[in-house]
């Protein structure tokens, strides 16, 4: 005589899927290991290591952070010992602990880690004060703290904008200043009349 097994019922098997599933995703996940972009080139030469979403914090010689960058990419080339990076957002903090933003398509970290030189469509932005550059090629010097462009620059702190062939900003002593064919549209502050009495 036969021994007859009951037919799993359809619970069953959907549980029997189920974990069969869950063990081919659990091998898939440990199989995908995130593979490294393509080691870049440079006219430089061959970098000595690359970063890819790198968050980087320098400090000065009291030991502040005083620049803080992110960026998807960083290649450093020991050549020129120079730092490319795609993207860059950076943040730099001045002696009063106020803190800037700078951006630009290209950002650059000259040997020994100075100066910044943001590049394409390269923005500072100060809060605090409201306002903000656009320029083409804008420059940092952390160790005094001098930013500056060559290129020409405009300056908007609304409702005002203005625009000039260069432009320097010491953010340690909060001054900026534009320069060589200075243009700017102040438009007039429009003030309510006290005087009047207000109508029946």
């Amino acid at each position: 005589m036969a021994l007859r097994l009951p037919r799993p019922s359809f619970r069953i098997w959907l549980l029997l899927l189920l974990l069969a599933l869950g063990g081919v995703l659990a091998l898939l996940d440990q199989r995908s290991v995130r593979e490294p972009g393509p080691v870049p080139r440079d006219e430089a030469g061959e970098p000595d290591y690359f970063l890819e979403g790198a968050r980087l914090t320098r400090f000065d010689a009291e030991g502040r952070a005083h620049q803080r960058l992110v960026t998807p990419r960083l290649v450093h080339t020991p050549h020129d010992d120079v730092t490319r990076m795609q993207t860059p957002e950076a943040r730099l903090i001045d002696s009063s602990g106020r803190t800037w933003f700078g951006h630009g398509e290209i950002g650059t970290l000259g040997a020994g880690g100075n100066p910044l030189t943001l590049s394409g469509d390269a923005r500072l932005h100060a809060p605090e004060e409201r306002w903000q550059l656009d320029t083409d090629i804008l420059h940092f010097d952390a160790d005094t703290g001098h930013a500056w462009s060559d290129t020409p620059a405009l300056l908007r702190q609304p409702p005002q904008r203005m625009s000039g062939e260069r432009f320097d900003a010491w953010i340690h002593d909060n001054r900026a200043r534009l320069t060589d064919n200075v243009r700017g549209h102040h438009p007039p502050e429009t003030h309510p009349d006290t005087d009047e009495d207000p109508e029946p």
